[in-house]
């Protein structure tokens, strides 16, 4: 963990979902092996995880199905994100700390977005069983024309909607390929350990600390607070 005396004062938060703010992976990994079985793919979780985490689910589907016109790839899309939701709806639990890190940050009076490659229902259903939006001030995700991660692209968008500059962003991500495109965007970056151990992330320059959950979670770390 390093701090940059340099560094601009922190005025946004930018979140990943899927991992990060929602405990949803094991459920997301339950419904790909669903969805490749149907389709009689072969199913190797970890390579999946590593190749995938962070991309878009038509990202995804294209390299499976690389003779899939866009319509086709779409409704394979609909089909394991309908399956997701289905779990989601009854089963899906925050990240431990989140909901508390949300309200701990609007409150210091930083901006807040969620990034996610994640299409809009699936954000959906975290929003009707958690309230997330209450303290979410942009939601960017592929379904808006951006392309997935590792490109820059949402965390981009997401701190020109919040009117902050990047070097002022921290991204809170659980994936190696979310903490490229902080890296890729100019913002500093939080690995949240849910799927991935800390040693995943140290080679990142743009690490500020890795964290097993949220819970806890000391904003005085990002030298976000600002004076009273």
């Amino acid at each position: 963990m390093h701090h940059d005396p340099d560094a601009l004062p922190v005025q946004a938060l930018l979140y990943d979902l899927d991992g990060t703010l929602i405990d949803s992976m094991r459920l997301h990994d339950l419904t790909w092996a669903q969805w490749h079985a149907r389709h009689g793919l072969p199913f190797d979780l970890e390579r999946f995880f590593a190749a995938t985490a962070g991309r878009s689910g038509p990202e995804i589907v294209a390299e499976l199905f690389p003779g899939r016109d866009s319509a086709g790839i779409a409704a394979l899309c609909d089909e394991k994100e309908a399956l997701y939701r289905d779990i989601a709806r009854q089963e899906l639990q925050p990240i431990a700390g989140a909901p508390a890190l949300l309200k701990a940050g609007r409150a210091a009076g930083l901006r807040q977005a969620i990034c996610t490659a994640g299409p809009t229902p699936n954000v959906e259903v975290a929003y009707q069983r958690f309230g997330f939006d209450a303290d979410i001030g942009a939601m960017v995700n592929p379904d808006q024309g951006f392309r997935g991660k590792p490109h820059p692209d949402l965390f981009l968008e997401a701190a020109r909607r919040l009117g902050v500059a990047p070097a002022q962003c921290v991204v809170f991500e659980d994936a190696p390929l979310g903490i490229e495109a902080a890296r890729r965007a100019g913002m500093r970056a939080v690995a949240v350990c849910s799927s991935l151990p800390a040693a995943a992330f140290t080679a990142f320059p743009n690490l500020i600390t890795a964290v097993p959950d949220l819970a806890g979670f000391d904003l005085d770390v990002l030298g976000a607070r600002r004076p009273a």
